[in-house]
């Protein structure tokens, strides 16, 4: 009899463990892989005006959602990204456009995010719209975010899944790339992309 009781109360910590785990938000740090979605399209505000990823057909895109008050994850990508796109000829970079859409609207403005995008490669566009629109958008690719105050001057930040999905010529999503993927397996993901349509 003890041994079954035993059992049922490991089995329910089990359930318990299990439960906590899935509840807890995408983050910077201990990210879940990515939702297994089909991508889709979607339309955001630049600095220039609206952008719908289905205008962008016939380019390699590069999209990655964070934010530009993100103090580590969000530069490191983006650096990565920057050096892979600066190991690209003329031909192929004219072929490639990465997206940065932002998941702080309420600080990111579009000129912010203009300036913060250009800092890293002409390449790179910021994109923002309503929290809805961004949600929208974010849930089309799977991608997690929640805001948590911090109690300090910066008032809060935005933990975030840190994928970068490589969507083909084609507009569909041909891969997803981790966080830290060094730049030249990045050129890899691009040029294989690229030969998809």
């Amino acid at each position: 009899m003890k041994k079954i009781s035993i059992g049922i109360i490991a089995a329910l910590a089990l359930l318990l463990f299990w439960a906590l785990v899935m509840r807890q938000p995408a983050n910077e740090n201990d990210q879940p892989g990515p939702a297994k979605t089909g991508g889709g399209d979607f339309t955001l505000q630049s600095a220039n005006g609206p952008v719908a990823l289905h205008s962008l057909k016939g380019k390699v895109v590069l999209l990655y959602f964070g934010y530009t008050f993100c103090p580590d994850i969000c530069p490191t990508s983006l650096g990565f990204t920057s050096q892979a796109l600066a190991s690209l000829n003329k031909a192929e970079l004219d072929k490639v456009q990465m997206l940065f859409v932002t998941v702080d609207p309420e600080r990111d403005t579009l000129d912010k995010l203009k300036s913060y995008t250009a800092y890293f490669h002409p390449n790179i566009m910021g994109l923002s719209g309503t929290p809805e629109a961004i949600a929208k958008a974010a849930k089309l690719y799977g991608v997690g975010y929640a805001k948590h105050n911090t109690g300090s001057t910066g008032g809060y930040v935005v933990d975030h899944s840190a994928y970068t999905y490589v969507i083909a010529p084609d507009g569909s999503l041909f891969k997803t790339l981790d966080h830290g993927t060094p730049p030249a397996q990045i050129v890899d993901a691009i040029r294989a992309a690229m030969k998809k349509g």
